[in-house]
């Protein structure tokens, strides 16, 4: 799915009315007021005058909203798959003091 935002339209609202969120691209000039657009896109990508589809083996790949969550590519993928868990094991007896 695409939406195309006219020219000298600046809406990220309008670029985030969508149940998904993979890519996007933000085709300008004005490079300060674009980086300001895509902080504010609610995509796991969004790409400077250039194609949505881009892909690197050292950079993480996912997306948000229906898009799915998380990030794949080393190293965020093992995060993305991991939960951190204390599990402890007392192997003699011990006197609780409650």
């Amino acid at each position: 799915m695409s939406k195309i935002i006219p020219k000298n339209f600046y809406s990220s609202e309008l670029a985030n009315d969508t149940q998904h969120g993979l890519s996007s691209a933000i085709f300008t000039s004005d490079l300060e007021r674009g980086e300001e657009l895509a902080l504010q896109v609610d995509a796991g990508m969004t790409h400077f005058n250039d194609q949505t589809v881009n892909d690197a083996p050292h950079i993480p790949f996912g997306g948000n909203k229906a898009s799915g969550l998380g990030r794949f590519g080393n190293p965020w993928v093992v995060e993305e798959f991991t939960t951190t868990k204390w599990v402890s094991v007392q192997t003699k007896y011990r006197q609780f003091a409650f």
